[in-house]
This record gives structure tokens, C-alpha cells and sequence, in this order.
């Protein structure tokens, strides 16, 4: 009796096991095949369901809470270290005899930069995602206060008197001059377009830099601003526009405040995408301003023939004024440049030298003295006041590289404390921001997508016929449940958005492995997400002109009483909670230079961020898509509102929010509208 029970068990698992072998694997065969658009990519379950889960407790079971170290700063006698820990929301103190993390402190959500006042002993550290400034003591790192900023405050500047603070609001574009005694802000100015980087000379001149250019035609050269103004009277006295390059992060004077260094980069995107195989379509470099009056701009290339620097980050200065240190965080390394060899090249070139010179790549070999190899994601940089040491935020690492300046090799690094494990999604960051897959090391993801988000340009991706088809740069943030991809929706996943297609189409190289692919995969598709849309919406309570907006976008009426057909209303393609109902439609927006297409429906989270607008760029504001570019009223009924209305309608559309934000009056809502 129990040989047959056995016999009838074994038959059982084994006709079960044949079961899902057969017929079960060719399922998720083919369901993988459908996913990844290859036919050999690993059976593995895990690749996809673990590492993009939404479940918490799964989350943080298979991935680790970071702190990626962005921006130093240090005290008078460089004893002490302050790192701004952006994803640990936190700032760490660090012994720099000791090489050890001796104090740490909480502060706001996404903080960016740090500055000291040695006098006061006060340290002030931005908080990009809570738009406030924390205010602690330098030693014991206790909060004493807190100041309110603009909207995503950066980088961080003190007046000469230390009686004001200067905060680059990044994602209003502006700089809040706040009075320090009487902790208010005293004035904001408007300078660039999504600053970060500031900077002041020792006789009171300061500069503001822009990633994004200006708003222009596709085709035009770009022109991205610095903004001076003066401290004596926090007016802005002059606008510099970079010609032809963009992704201004940060800026140095020298001792003498004779010179000003800006990194940048020089992008092509006015010619076919094919170019990447040929090198030169993205170039990476400095800016050298002369500050005197008519002075001599240059922007001159840190690349070399064959060999790209991309991603420059952050500069500095040796205190002697002979050399200059540029992360690059695209290859993880960092180039020692000779101040004094680029002062000799601008004295013995004219203005006409230097605009070739930006994009010669072998002129680099005149001034680049030095390239420091350091951990994943080099960003933010602060010298020892002796000038013998150069300590650089290594991000992806949780560590800060040690560089001698004299000998330029890395020493030393300090190990701050973060998990030991490098998880899918951390590696997936970590391919996301090198360019190490891309020919010659050109650009990374990072490069086209900084901060997770989209650069504000418009690319020629050479397809079928050059100089048709022009993209606009889509965000990455929160895309995950987004899909299809692409604004012809080509693409069903991120699988197959970053596989075969971008090596082909952009990256000119072979395709990611698929570990690898799995690993950025899971990175785009769980791991950004949306900053809070404070500027707009800081809670959840639309005003009146967003609730009267608000009701325009569900209508389903017109101002003459005429019931709007369900496919063109604003609602019907832009559902909440993620605003797109991930459909193909026409909108009546092709251009003479697109090929007969449907557009996928892009959601319209955050969509205040995003300018220009539409598949190819051409409309500037919100506004254009609708007075300028809806004549035939296809996308969505709006000829009929009057201006007030078309107002409303906008400025309900700027305070769109990711649903993480949401509050329950919002979530319930959306769940008895959906």
C-alpha cells in the first residue's frame, strides 16, 4: 500500500512538474520575449517582479538606504569635513586627521549644498525639496534654525559681511538675497534658466550659472546664461550668454578673482544623432572668463581625440591660484588643469582663436596637467586651506576620494558609513550615470537626463530619413507605469527602450548584458522620483484659479453648450492619478517634417518643469500649445474659452503633482473619478 501511495505522489509531482514546464515555461517565454523585444534574455522572475515592486516591505528587503554625498564644504583650519548626504537627508562631519564620521545631522528633504560661516560658527545647508535652509552649529551640529527660500534652493553664497546669504532657487530660476539678522528675505532675483552653482569674488561680484539654454527655434545655437550682479546693491548688472553650450553646474574664481571658471558642455544636437560614431556629438568642458571689462570669454574642451569627459560637475581652485580640479562624474575622474597655462593661451589668441578652440579637441593637451581615477560618481570638491589636499564627493560610493594636489593621485578616501551592498537598483544608478557604454565614453544617461529629468533640448535622431522626426527630451521621473515609451510609443518597456534600440540608435556600442539591463531597467523604473511640486501646489489646496481650471479640465460641455466629444476632452487622455491613460492618439500636432504617426499620451505629472513642450520642442510655454498650435481644436475643445479660462486651465495644469504627494482627499478623488 505504501509503494503505491509513493508511486502515485511521484506521478503526481512529476505530471505537475511536466505541466508547468511545458506549457508554463512557453508562457513566460513568451511573456519575456514580449517584455524584453529579445529572445534569449534569462527566465528569472526576479529580474522584473523583485526589483520593481511597489509592495514596502519587498522594497526594503532588496534595496538599502544610501547617502550619496553630493557637495563639501570646510572649516577655516580644515580640520573638519561637511558632506551633504542628498539621499540620507542628512550632513555628516568628518575628522580629516582621523579620516572618521564624527557627527551627523538631519535636515531637510534632498538637500544640496553647504556653506560656513567660520566667524559665527554657523553652518547653512539647502534643502532643494523642502525649499527651506537649515541653520546649524557648526560644532555640535544642532539645528538653530530654519529660513525659507525660493522654490528648490542649491547652491549657496555669503556677502563679503556675512550679513546676507544668496540661495539659487533651481527650479524657479531665481536667487532669494536673504538679511541674516532678520532671518527674511530682502529681495529675489531673476537670473537664468535652472541654476545651481554660485559663486563670489574678493571684491564682490557674483555669478549665477544655467544648465538649461534659452528657449529657442530648433536649429538656432543655443545660449545659456551667466547672470552677474553686484553684492554692493544685490542688482543684476549683466548677462552672459555661453554660445553653443549648456549644463552650467558650477563655478570658481581664482584667489585673485581675475578669473572666472564655469564647467560646461557642448552639445550637437542640431545635427543627426548618427554623428556619435564618429565622435564630437556631445563635448564636454571649461568656461574662462577674464574679469575685467571687455574681457575674453573662452570655453575650451577637457575632451580629448578619441576620449570623453563627460558630466562635469563641480570646479575648483587651488588656494595658490596654479591649478583647477574638474569632476567628471560620466567616467569617474578627475582632471588637474594648469591656470596659468590657459591665462598664456588667452593672452596669445584673439577672440576669433577662441571660439575654434571650443570645439578643438586636442587643445586640452595644453592645459589638462593630470586625470585622478576615483569611485563612482565623482560631484562636489573642497581643497584644504594648506592646498595640499583635494577631497571629492564620491556619490555612488558613500565615500570622499583623498587627492594629493601636488603629486595628483588619490591618497586616501573616508568610508562615511553607507551599506556595504551595492543593490540592482544602486548599480542600475550607477550604469544610468556612466558613460562607459556609449562610444568613446561620449555621454551617459545622465548627460540628456540630469537629475533624473530632461535637459530642454530638442535631438535629430536620425531614423529612416535625416532631420525628420525631431525629439523632444522626455523626463525620466516616475515613469514607470507610463508605458508605452517613446513619443510614438515604439517601445512597450524599459527593456526595450534601453536594449537593442539604444545601442543601435544612441549609444553606437554594444548593448548592455542582461544584468545589466535588468539592473538600469529596475533603476528607471522604481527608482526616481518626481521632487514635491511646492511652487504650484504645496499641499494639495489648489486656489480658486486652480479649482476653476481645475473643472475646465473635466468638462464635458463647451461654453456654447455643446457636448465635447469623450476623445477630446482633457480628462479622457489625461486621467488622474498619473494624467495619461497610455494611449496612442492624434492630436493634430504633426509637423512637415514628421512621418504620419500617433503620439503617445505623456503624463503631465510635474509638467510645470518640463518646457518646451509638444513632440518637438516647438512650443515654448503651456500656453502656445493651445492659442498657438490648436487652430483645428483637436486637442482637447479650448477655442471657446476665453483668456481668463485658458489662464485657469494652466494654472491648474502647473499644479499637477506625483501621487506620492497626494493627500487622502486628493487619493479618494481620483478613486471615484478613475
Amino acid at each position: 500500500m505504501n509503494n503505491i501511495k509513493v508511486f502515485w505522489w511521484i506521478s503526481f509531482a512529476l505530471g505537475l512538474g511536466l505541466l508547468i514546464y511545458f506549457p508554463g515555461g512557453e508562457l513566460a517565454r513568451s511573456h519575456v520575449n514580449e517584455k524584453t523585444a529579445v529572445t534569449d534574455h534569462p527566465l528569472t522572475c526576479t529580474n522584473c517582479h523583485l526589483y520593481i515592486t511597489k509592495n514596502e516591505y519587498i522594497s526594503k528587503l532588496v534595496n538599502e538606504d544610501y547617502l550619496s554625498p553630493l557637495n563639501l564644504t570646510m572649516s577655516k583650519d580644515g580640520q573638519y569635513l561637511y558632506v551633504v548626504a542628498q539621499d540620507g537627508d542628512a550632513v555628516l562631519k568628518v575628522d580629516t586627521r582621523t579620516r572618521e564620521v564624527v557627527g551627523k545631522a538631519a535636515v531637510g528633504d534632498h538637500p544640496h549644498s553647504a556653506i560656513l560661516d567660520h566667524e559665527k560658527q554657523l553652518l547653512y545647508v539647502s534643502n532643494q525639496w523642502s525649499d527651506n535652509i537649515s541653520v546649524l552649529d557648526a560644532v555640535s551640529l544642532t539645528q538653530l534654525d530654519t529660513l525659507r527660500a525660493g522654490n528648490g534652493p542649491s547652491g549657496l553664497a555669503l556677502s563679503s559681511d556675512k550679513k546676507r546669504l544668496y540661495v539659487v532657487n533651481t527650479f524657479n530660476s531665481s536667487v532669494s538675497v536673504i538679511d541674516i539678522s532678520s532671518e527674511k528675505e530682502m529681495k529675489r532675483l531673476r537670473v537664468g534658466n535652472d541654476p545651481t552653482g554660485i559663486a563670489v569674488s574678493t571684491d564682490g561680484q557674483i555669478l549665477v550659472g544655467s544648465r538649461r539654454a534659452r528657449l529657442s527655434e530648433y536649429g538656432v545655437p543655443l545660449e545659456t546664461d551667466l547672470v552677474e550682479f553686484d553684492s554692493e546693491y544685490d542688482r543684476v548688472t549683466k548677462r552672459i550668454p555661453m554660445t553653443n553650450a549648456y549644463l552650467i553646474e558650477n563655478i570658481a574664481f581664482t584667489p585673485a578673482s581675475d578669473v572666472a571658471l564655469t564647467t560646461l558642455i557642448r552639445p550637437k544636437n542640431n545635427i543627426p544623432s548618427v554623428q556619435v560614431e564618429g565622435g564630437w556629438m556631445m563635448t564636454h568642458g571649461i568656461g574662462f572668463l577674464e574679469n575685467k571689462p571687455n574681457g575674453k570669454i573662452a570655453q575650451l574642451l577637457i575632451d580629448e581625440p578619441n576620449s570623453y569627459y563627460p558630466d562635469p560637475f563641480d570646479i575648483v581652485v587651488s588656494p595658490d591660484g596654479k591649478k583647477a580640479f574638474v569632476s567628471s562624474s560620466g567616467v569617474d575622474m578627475i582632471s588637474a588643469i594648469a591656470i596659468d597655462s590657459l591665462r598664456n593661451l588667452m593672452k596669445n589668441s584673439t577672440q576669433n582663436d577662441l571660439d575654434r578652440l571650443a570645439n578643438d579637441l586636442g587643445a586640452s593637451r595644453s592645459f589638462v596637467i593630470g586625470r585622478i581615477k576615483t569611485g563612482a560618481g565623482p560631484k562636489g570638491m573642497v581643497i584644504s586651506p594648506d592646498g595640499t589636499q583635494l577631497y571629492v564627493a564620491e556619490q555612488l560610493e558613500d565615500k570622499i576620494a583623498v587627492i594629493d594636489v601636488q603629486s595628483l593621485e588619490k591618497i586616501d578616501e573616508v568610508d562615511l558609513g553607507g551599506p556595504e551592498k551595492v543593490t540592482v537598483l544602486r548599480q542600475g544608478r550607477r550604469l544610468f550615470t556612466s558613460a562607459g557604454h556609449t562610444f568613446q565614453n561620449q555621454y551617459s544617461c545622465y548627460t540628456c537626463h540630469p537629475d533624473n529629468h530632461e535637459d530642454g533640448l530638442v535631438y535629430n535622431m536620425a531614423g529612416k530619413h535625416m532631420g525628420r522626426n525631431l525629439a523632444n527630451t522626455q523626463s525620466l521621473r516616475e515613469i514607470g507605469d507610463t508605458a508605452p515609451f517613446k513619443w510614438n510609443g515604439k517601445n512597450q518597456t524599459v527593456y526595450k527602450q534601453d536594449g537593442m534600440r539604444f545601442s543601435t540608435i544612441l549609444t553606437r556600442t554594444e548593448a548592455f548584458s542582461y544584468s545589466d539591463l535588468d539592473a538600469i531597467t529596475a533603476y528607471i523604473m522604481r527608482g526616481i522620483d518626481h521632487p514635491p511640486n511646492l511652487q504650484y501646489n504645496p499641499d494639495g489646496n489648489l486656489t480658486a484659479s486652480q479649482e476653476r481650471g481645475k473643472v475646465i479640465f473635466e468638462r464635458t460641455i463647451d461654453n456654447n453648450g455643446e457636448v465635447i466629444p469623450e476623445n477630446n476632452r482633457c480628462v479622457t487622455c489625461h486621467p488622474a492619478p498619473l494624467y495619461t491613460n497610455r494611449q496612442m492618439a492624434d492630436v493634430s500636432t504633426l509637423a512637415d517634417t514628421d512621418d504620419p504617426m500617433l503620439f503617445d499620451t505623456p503624463h503631465l505629472t510635474n509638467l510645470f518643469a518640463s518646457p518646451p513642450f509638444l513632440h518637438d520642442g516647438r512650443a515654448k510655454t503651456l500656453e502656445e500649445i493651445w492659442t498657438v498650435y490648436a487652430e483645428d481644436d483637436r486637442h482637447g475643445r479650448v477655442n471657446d474659452l476665453t483668456k481668463p479660462e485658458l489662464n485657469d486651465l494652466i494654472n491648474y495644469l502647473k499644479s499637477l503633482r506625483s501621487p506620492k504627494y497626494m493627500n487622502d482627499e486628493e487619493v479618494a478623488y481620483n478613486l471615484k473619478t478613475k
